[in-house]
């Protein structure tokens, strides 16, 4: 048998992380003969040591790509001279949450904004935003809320199909700014805003002010990366709202906090297991240029959810 390559898993706390147990099975189901390797950077890390993790990855044979979370914007701002090509998705979004080897190059790709609808696809019914009166509040402007933002405003997609506007916040001014530069990239009729975000009570008015049915999500990594929730304990969600918590594993004090309140607002709560699912598994389909359709998907995502229930 040929010697095992490798899939870097480029994160914050890899060990963590379900894909450490989950993914030798699927190498198994799909024939991979991979193994996966866990690297750890702190959030927000120097340029040098995304750069010194992309040398070693260069330099090792046996590895044939990497997946990217939470440095996807920091990964490619400081590492986008040594990339060979950009998929256009990475173009459009300033991040890479897949690198992979390919006949002597290194290929960057953006694959969030594909994961991010089909997981949407999940959870929000057919026609929700067809009254045009929902919106979208989503906490946190990195490198998911760009995927998110990203594929709601596709140029393809009906206003119907779309929230009558997508409010952003977060606690960094260049992170907002990144954003709206991406944003004004897109030919799209969404309406977006940004908001700076000094407090979680900033974070509960701008709740406050969402019409009911509006779609509000975690994207700043509380409750995963780092412990808390971008709302208050006094937070209310809207009435009939969709809640994602991007978030699948930790305290995740922001979903318990929907949880709380689901039967008395008729709120739709979802975690990001799906999320999780899609985006490994689209990574996956790219760096090893296998087909994945939907009986393969479900069949990974049984194996997936027997494994993280043990």
């Amino acid at each position: 048998m040929p010697s095992k390559t490798k899939l870097v898993f480029i994160g914050v706390s890899t060990g963590g992380s379900s894909i450490m147990r989950i993914f030798p099975a699927w190498s198994d189901i799909l024939g991979l003969n991979c193994e996966i390797v866990g690297v750890d950077l702190p959030l927000r890390a120097p340029p040098q040591r995304y750069r010194r993790v992309l040398r070693d990855i260069i330099a090792d044979p046996t590895v044939v790509g990497a997946l990217i979370t939470a440095h996807k914007i920091d990964m490619l701002d400081a590492c986008r001279d040594m990339l060979d090509e950009l998929d256009g998705y990475a173009a459009i979004c300033d991040e890479v949450s897949c690198i992979i080897k390919r006949a002597g190059k290194l290929l960057g790709f953006a694959k969030d904004p594909i994961s991010s609808a089909r997981a949407l696809a999940h959870f929000v019914p057919r026609r929700h935003w067809a009254d045009g009166a929902r919106d979208a509040l989503c906490l946190g402007a990195g490198g998911a809320a760009v995927a998110i933002s990203v594929c709601m405003a596709a140029a393809s997609t009906a206003a119907e199909d779309r929230p009558r506007r997508f409010a952003l916040t977060d606690i960094a001014p260049d992170r907002l700014e990144s954003i709206r530069r991406i944003h004004q990239r897109l030919d799209t009729g969404l309406q977006f805003e940004y908001h700076l975000s000094e407090s979680a009570a900033d974070n509960d008015r701008l709740l406050s002010l969402l019409p009911p049915g509006s779609l509000v999500i975690n994207a700043t990594g509380l409750g995963k990366d780092q412990p808390g929730s971008p709302l208050t304990p006094e937070a209310q969600f809207p009435q009939d709202g969709l809640v994602w918590e991007l978030n699948y594993r930790g305290a995740r004090d922001f979903m318990r906090a929907a949880a709380s309140q689901a039967d008395a607002l008729n709120l739709s709560v979802e975690d990001g297991w799906k999320y999780f699912l899609h985006g490994w598994t689209e990574v996956i389909a790219e760096v090893f240029d296998v087909s994945l359709d939907s009986e393969t998907f479900d069949l990974l995502s049984k194996a997936a959810a027997e494994i993280r229930n043990r």
